[in-house]
């Protein structure tokens, strides 16, 4: 192999620089020549692709986002998409590729390689931690900690003004964020995707609260949540309880930005230092991933068959501790 090419794809999510600046140094260690892919399979249908050295991830580790941006490509989903795409990558001599994001970029890329033989190893990079085949991706202990700072900072005004405050946070379609921060910050209740909201629960819960003269609460609800987001949950509790001073805070894009944590950029390297080791020892088709801290490989078609589940014990742990 004596060329490969980097990609990030998706949603951005912090520890993807850190994991670029692995990919690049450990391929050029070994002698093997680096090109970058910019935005994602769009860039690499339209051939934005462009050689790198050591000097082009200098000063990178610290940075959210991604140098290589990123960007959702239609085109990418048709196979004459995918062929132009293929057909940039052996015009630029890739012999293999390094892909960063989440189950759209694993989707994507199982559906390219059923097509086209190129070697390829991916690295889960999603705030929302729901991939199957690794206990972690990249970007989701950064954006847990933002939304745990927020959240800790609502509950301060909440306390001065005796408020209950609803605070939406990402997952559409996984409550891995919501669960995590609203178990380290004391939330009275954490709503996600995965468990349909048993509404009359929380409102006997307010009822009782007030009883009790506790006059602040906090409630955390994934953005994907059945019920609805921050603003549908606020609605219902003021139909039942129209004299409650209740607001709602919306986080969004904020827990996707920012400098990742240590533990961020740490598993990014170690990501993707066994991301172009798997390719030069002729392993393909699979993704990198964390489980009991250890590097392990799962095949493309395992990660994407289904979601990583979420702990329903740790949302039951939630509910008696926060009583």
């Amino acid at each position: 192999m004596k060329k490969i090419a980097v990609m990030t794809s998706g949603g951005d999510a912090p520890g993807m620089n850190a994991a670029i600046r692995a990919v690049v140094r450990t391929a050029i260690y070994n002698n093997v020549q680096v090109a970058g892919i910019r935005r994602g399979y769009q860039g690499m249908i339209e051939g934005d692709i462009f050689n790198m050295d050591t000097t082009s991830v200098s000063n990178i580790i610290q940075r959210g986002g991604t140098i290589l941006k990123t960007a959702r490509s239609k085109e990418f989903m048709t196979p004459e998409g995918r062929k132009k795409a293929f057909e940039q990558l052996k015009k630029h001599e890739v012999d293999g590729l390094v892909l960063i994001g989440g189950d759209g970029t694993f989707k994507g890329a199982h559906a390219f390689f059923g097509e086209h033989s190129l070697p390829a190893v991916g690295i889960p990079g999603t705030i929302d931690n729901d991939i199957a085949g690794t206990d972690y991706s990249l970007g989701f202990d950064t954006a847990v900690n933002t939304a745990v700072d927020a959240i800790d900072k609502i509950r301060d005004t909440a306390e001065a003004h005796d408020r209950m405050f609803i605070v939406e946070v990402m997952g559409r379609d996984a409550g891995y964020i919501a669960l995590n921060s609203g178990i380290a910050c004391g939330a009275e209740d954490i709503l996600v995707p995965e468990k349909d909201t048993d509404f009359k629960s929380i409102l006997k819960r307010i009822s009782n609260d007030k009883r009790r003269k506790k006059l602040v609460n906090i409630i955390v609800v994934a953005e994907g949540d059945d019920f609805g987001g921050a603003e549908a949950v606020k609605a219902k509790i003021l139909e039942h309880f129209p004299r409650i001073d209740v607001r709602a805070t919306i986080l969004g894009h904020i827990q996707r930005g920012g400098s990742p944590s240590y533990f961020d950029r740490v598993q990014a390297s170690r990501m993707g230092y066994a991301a172009v080791n798997t390719l030069l020892k002729g392993t393909s088709q699979v993704m990198i991933g964390l489980e009991n801290q250890q590097i392990i490989c799962t095949p493309f078609e395992n990660a994407i068959k289904e979601h990583a589940p979420l702990d329903m014990d740790m949302l039951e742990m939630a509910k008696i501790l926060s009583s």
